[in-house]
């Protein structure tokens, strides 16, 4: 691996994730493993979507970077919000919120898994930060009505990043990395 891509995933914590967004993130992580000598999947580095994602694409072979919020540097195994499956954890000392724009800007492409505000805030930095953004619908989190209010994909009038939907994680792998490729070329 000369220069890896970083595929972002911002999810929701919950410790009971809703069924549906349960399977897609762990077949977004399987589907991503393919690409697992390019790519390293960074996240949050929290459990709930972030730890299924995470496992997924470790199964897989693929490593993942965790930058882990100062209120979870400290979790212990057996805590819902920990994280074994952070192949490289970043202690960023930086609250959940400041974590965010460091996991967003170091992303070559971000996905939304499906989540409440935390992933709402994260989707809306890659927007404006012209992060290429997939948006996995389908998911029962409130990340799903994104698309309702988007025009044309754009998710407010400046029309800054135009965003991908796709109920299919599958389909978001491919696209994430894809567009993660396209983006190390461009900057």
């Amino acid at each position: 691996m000369d220069k890896p891509l970083l595929i972002g995933v911002a999810g929701s914590s919950d410790s009971q994730p809703t069924p549906e967004s349960v399977e897609k993130a762990r077949r977004f992580g399987e589907r991503l493993s393919n690409y697992r000598d390019d790519v390293l999947l960074i996240s949050g580095g929290d459990g709930g979507l972030m730890r299924i994602v995470s496992e997924a694409f470790i199964r897989g072979g693929g490593k993942t970077i965790g930058i882990l919020p100062i209120e979870d540097e400290r979790r212990m195994p057996g805590d819902p919000r920990y994280n074994p499956y952070n192949t490289i954890p970043i202690l960023s000392g930086m609250t959940f919120q400041s974590r965010s724009i460091m996991l967003v800007r170091s992303s070559h492409s971000f996905v939304v898994l499906g989540g409440g505000a935390g992933t709402l805030i994260e989707a809306f930095l890659a927007y404006i930060y012209r992060i290429p953004l997939i948006i996995l619908t389908g998911t029962g989190y409130i990340t799903d009505r994104l698309k309702e209010f988007a025009h044309d994909g754009y998710l407010d009038h400046r029309r800054i990043n135009k965003a991908i939907f796709t109920d299919d994680p599958e389909e978001a792998a491919e696209k994430a990395y894809t567009l993660a490729k396209h983006y190390v070329r461009s900057v």
